[in-house]
């Protein structure tokens, strides 16, 4: 018996959370969509009527729309990548033996006509008139009819023609766990227009971008099928569903082979969906009342773990609400449908046959792209450790705020991955673009490592308090909208009151790295003093713990001149001494101890692990 919530539309009041300076502006889009799916031959056919808004000071004569699905072709950049890259994606590659040596081969090269994907558009016309529609790859390239001038209004008609794509990556038909139709980035997408132009950047198996605004979505497909994704249902009735006793809605049949599935979406960039017709389907309240959507395949073992999961998710959510912000809608979706996770509109397509472990931490952090990317939406192409790294940030914060043990520094892991990057000497900066890494191993340790480590080392830079405050502004002001990096640190200045430009360049613009050490501590009389060398570009506040033979400690605190800010102490119980501030041109720093160097025992430089010191065998002294 298959069950599905009966789910109302949300209405928000947007226009507030609009609002910004009036330099500020951004694109909006009103999708209509009606799409009949042919689950026989994986192909589909829809319409769509886009409103477009620009609010640009621009007249644009060009507009660009992704075709995500012509990625899934024989010879397409995807393709082309998977070939030329060093270390391809192991679920899009194939290891087949030649001459006696294994080598990777392509998934997407063997393709036949009747698994590849594609997105074919016709009949494209602006305001009733006919406008110059042409394909390249996985972009549409339109030549329109008129003009659309600043802060006016255009409507755009198409037809297309879609088959889904063997599941190669993300989006797909029969996949590894069984999972029938995984619909994502299948419908043609307008790319974002902002301040830096048009983004029209070819699908080659990394992140996107997406136009703010509404989706009205009409999708018809056998009635055996279940759906879940994004969008608020819009007809349970319609399509022969009923209510129970429980609240859950039951399946009732109607004489009829097919089903229209009718939602929309208020305020969303990104439209996705799946379908199966062995899908479980819970539902659970999860905090301020959100209903916490299950899909998930009918296996026993999947069930058991899915239904474990359900209690842990609403307790993630409430810690991420906490954290950051109440989560904006009223239905999140966790659906067993993709090869890893991915994030999308209020959901998530994922593995679901793995241990609770695995399924918990892949939930975990793609519950937490609900903040960072599909409510604060970065340029997840060009600034991936945006997205990536926050959301990492706040999950391991979340997971280990609800493990029975907690660990002081639960980012200590990331901390190692990013050293593994530098020593690997592969490292390249974060404003490299997310599909021009040379390899995708430094790529995700960039993105997902060093991104998180941006904000846990921050909280060492300008405080704990001042970083949950900041994570908290940061939200409120730019929740959205497209915050880009400089945004980030804007919003932690505003908080701190400190300078922090050398911060975002030198981590998120270079590859600089932090390398301090303690030089010399020589007696002065019945004084000690301390020399201290910065070795690496970047420069850093310092932070020094004193331990004595007698059992008690001090603690010293080196601001660094640039930020003009004094952090408070992290840890009242221990007397701090404030010193003079270290300028970036001086390479060297030396203070003194009002204590004779046979009372030191230890000289420990950060003892909370905080800061990104490459080579730290230099940051104890010990006697």
């Amino acid at each position: 018996m298959k069950k599905i919530l009966l789910l109302s539309l949300v209405t928000f009041n947007f226009g507030s959370l609009m609002a910004q300076s009036t330099t500020y502006w951004q694109q909006h889009v009103d999708y209509k969509m009606d799409v009949v799916m042919d689950v026989k031959n994986y192909q589909y056919k829809g319409t769509q009527e886009l409103v477009y808004t620009n609010n640009s000071n621009d007249t644009l004569r060009k507009v660009y729309y992704h075709l995500f699905n012509n990625a899934f072709q024989p010879g397409s950049e995807m393709d082309a990548r998977l070939h030329s890259i060093k270390d391809p994606d192991a679920r899009m590659v194939n290891k087949v033996t030649v001459d006696g040596k294994e080598v990777k081969v392509s998934r997407i090269e063997s393709l036949k006509p009747n698994e590849i994907g594609y997105l074919k558009i016709t009949n494209f016309k602006q305001d009733g008139a006919v406008a110059e529609a042409k394909t390249a790859g996985t972009i549409l390239e339109v030549t329109l009819a008129k003009p659309i001038l600043p802060n006016s209004k255009s409507t755009f008609t198409l037809d297309f023609d879609g088959q889904v794509p063997i599941q190669i990556r993300r989006s797909g038909r029969n996949n590894s766990e069984g999972v029938e139709l995984s619909m994502t980035q299948w419908y043609p997408k307008l790319a974002e227009f902002d301040f830096e132009g048009w983004h029209a950047d070819p699908y080659i198996a990394r992140e996107f971008q997406g136009v703010w605004g509404n989706f009205d979505v009409k999708i018809t497909i056998d009635k055996e099928f279940v759906l879940g994704g994004t969008g608020y249902l819009q007809n349970p009735n319609e399509i022969g569903f009923g209510y129970q006793s429980e609240g859950v809605v039951v399946n009732t049949p109607k004489k009829t082979k097919t089903l229209t599935w009718h939602f929309v979406a208020p305020m969303v960039h990104d439209f996705a969906w799946a379908a199966d017709k062995n899908y479980m389907h819970d539902v659970v309240k999860g905090p301020n009342d959100v209903d916490l959507h299950f899909l998930y395949k009918n296996y026993p073992k999947t069930v058991e773990n899915w239904k474990k999961l359900q209690p842990m998710m609403v307790k993630v959510m409430d810690v991420f609400n906490k954290n950051v912000g109440n989560y904006p809608y009223k239905q999140y979706s966790f659906i067993q449908g993709g090869d890893g996770g991915m994030e999308y509109a209020m959901s998530t397509l994922m593995l679901g046959n793995g241990t609770l472990e695995g399924i918990f931490g892949t939930a975990t952090h793609e519950l937490g792209h609900s903040w960072f990317q599909h409510v604060l939406a970065s340029n997840e192409s060009k600034h991936p450790w945006m997205d990536e790294g926050f959301t990492t940030y706040i999950s391991d914060l979340a997971e280990n705020e609800l493990s029975d043990k907690k660990v002081a520094n639960p980012f200590s892991g990331n901390y190692r991955a990013y050293y593994n990057l530098v020593n690997s000497g592969k490292e390249q900066s974060q404003t490299t673009h997310g599909d021009r890494y040379d390899e995708n191993r430094p790529y995700s340790t960039s993105s997902y490592v060093k991104g998180s480590v941006f904000l846990s080392q921050l909280r060492y830079v300008i405080g704990e308090d001042k970083l949950a405050e900041t994570i908290k502004r940061y939200y409120h002001d730019f929740k959205f909208k497209h915050p880009t990096p400089n945004d980030i640190k804007r919003s932690a200045e505003r908080v701190s009151g400190a300078n922090l430009d050398w911060y975002l360049v030198d981590w998120a613009q270079t590859t600089n790295t932090i390398d301090y050490g303690i030089k010399a501590v020589t007696e002065n009389g019945n004084q000690t003093t301390v020399s201290l060398e910065r070795i690496g570009r970047m420069p850093m506040p310092i932070d020094l713990l004193v331990e004595y033979t007698d059992g008690t400690m001090e603690s010293f605190y080196v601001p660094l001149r640039m930020m003009n800010y004094e952090k408070a102490n992290p840890n009242p119980a221990v007397k701090r001494t404030v010193l003079n501030d270290w300028t970036w041109a001086a390479s060297n720093y030396e203070f003194t101890i009002a204590k004779a160097k046979g009372t030191i025992k230890k000289i420990t430089i950060d003892p909370s692990g905080l800061m990104a010191d490459v080579k730290q065998d230099n940051n104890v002294y010990k006697q």
